[in-house]
């Protein structure tokens, strides 16, 4: 195995350092702003919002919406799918819902995603396979009219789209969705999606009263 050189190991260190600068900075700001940030901060969190994202670097949730720290509780994962066999993100929607009562869970996709762009690749991918095959579920339930659509990048934005509003779908199915909203009115279910070209956030607009009526003939859950 080769040894790393002096140069890799320096840049290694720098960039390590270079978090915790950051952070002192961004704790110094803070405190300076608002003697109080932090203590309040320690006291508990009681956000608005869940945001279910894609785990692409390049789109930072807060900042991109100009919500500070406890405002938003964030899950991301690749392609930003809400899978019933997923623990992890059907764990944070129970939390979100059931004990932290968010008002708004927001499911966002973002153009050019590459988890999408290989789901539509007919190609062995591995570990991936399991994972991308409920976006190609997606691309099956939209085929007419994904192929329809001869630009290639704009059927993958399509599909982008689809995506998003599916994995709304899947949120609506679940119990603590369903019984919060029926007694509550809350939450609401929200599809947007990110593009890098303008940085601008796009609504898809999704009438989820109207989707969840849809669904609960099948995946009615919300007696308690």
């Amino acid at each position: 195995m080769a040894v790393p050189s002096e140069q890799v190991i320096k840049y290694l260190q720098q960039s390590h350092d270079r978090i915790f600068e950051n952070n002192r900075a961004w704790a110094e700001e803070h405190r300076k702003k608002n003697p109080e940030f932090f203590t309040k901060l320690s006291a508990g969190q009681e956000p608005d919002y869940l945001w279910i994202g894609c785990s692409d670097s390049r789109i930072p949730a807060e900042a991109i919406t100009g919500l500070g720290p406890g405002e938003m509780f964030i899950h991301r994962n690749i392609a930003n799918l809400v899978c019933n066999t997923d623990l992890n993100v059907m764990s944070v929607v129970n939390y979100a819902v059931r004990h932290l009562k968010v008002k708004h869970i927001v499911v966002c996709g973002h153009y050019g995603c590459g988890g999408v762009k290989a789901a539509m690749t007919p190609k062995d991918m591995g570990l991936l396979n399991p994972w991308l095959r409920n976006i190609r579920d997606v691309y099956r339930l939209h085929e007419a009219e994904l192929d329809q659509i001869t630009d290639e990048e704009k059927r993958y934005d399509r599909l982008v789209e689809l995506n998003v509003v599916e994995q709304c779908r899947n949120i609506l199915k679940t119990a603590a969705v369903q019984q919060s909203y029926a007694k509550n009115d809350f939450p609401i279910v929200h599809g947007w999606v990110f593009g890098f070209q303008d940085g601008l956030l796009k609504d898809l607009k999704i009438n989820f009263e109207e989707m969840l009526k849809g669904i609960q003939k099948i995946y009615d859950l919300s007696a308690e």
